[in-house]
């Protein structure tokens, strides 16, 4: 318990700093003086529950993530990014082995990057929420706009970012397998001119 108490203070300076409040905000927020939040940020003074409520409700943070509480027994999916190759996976599904989900957003660029294709076992479908995708597999190259799927095989070389330069949201299905999502839609992605 004395552990967990004593990551309280170092977790609430950390998330004061990454919302860029100062102290004297964060007070005039709260009305909890700058000498409490100071103290309770450096551990000079313990957190109370009440003193917490504030704290999340301002935050808008869970109390168990101001705390650090243990993810036992939890039932909800907790989404932590992962950033690869310029790009952030946020991982939807948990399970080990079989089909991945995970919603992954390309950021956007002054200028859009030339493809580096790279190949791995496995196959991967792929829906785009918004912007336009430059999808390379193999010698084709296809522009997918948002509302628009496809799927490939991804032992063959393959590569994918922004088309114009935008942001680009998409649903990634990943099966290490070789399974296909089968969807069933009235276009076909366009062939980039």
């Amino acid at each position: 318990m004395e552990d967990v108490l004593d990551t309280v203070g170092p977790r609430l300076r950390a998330l004061r700093h990454t919302r860029d409040i100062t102290l004297a905000g964060l007070s005039a927020t709260t009305g909890v003086s700058e000498s409490t939040l100071s103290r309770l940020e450096s551990g000079q003074r313990r957190a109370t529950l009440e003193l917490l409520l504030r704290l999340s409700h301002v935050y808008d943070v869970p109390l168990d993530d101001l705390v650090g509480a243990p993810r036992a027994g939890d039932p909800r999916i907790h989404l932590k990014p992962i950033r690869r190759f310029g790009m952030t996976f946020v991982p939807l599904s948990r399970r080990p082995g079989g089909t991945q989900a995970f919603k992954m957003i390309i950021p956007a660029r002054p200028e859009p990057l030339e493809p580096t294709p790279q190949t791995h076992e496995g196959f991967e479908w792929l829906y785009v929420l918004s912007g336009t995708l430059r999808l390379v597999v193999g010698e084709r190259d296809w522009t997918v706009r948002a509302d628009n799927a496809a799927e490939f095989d991804t032992s063959l070389p393959h590569w994918l970012g922004s088309a114009d330069g935008g942001a680009v949201e998409l649903l990634v299905l990943f099966d290490m397998q070789g399974a296909r999502a089968h969807v069933h839609s009235g276009r076909a992605p366009r062939k980039k001119s």
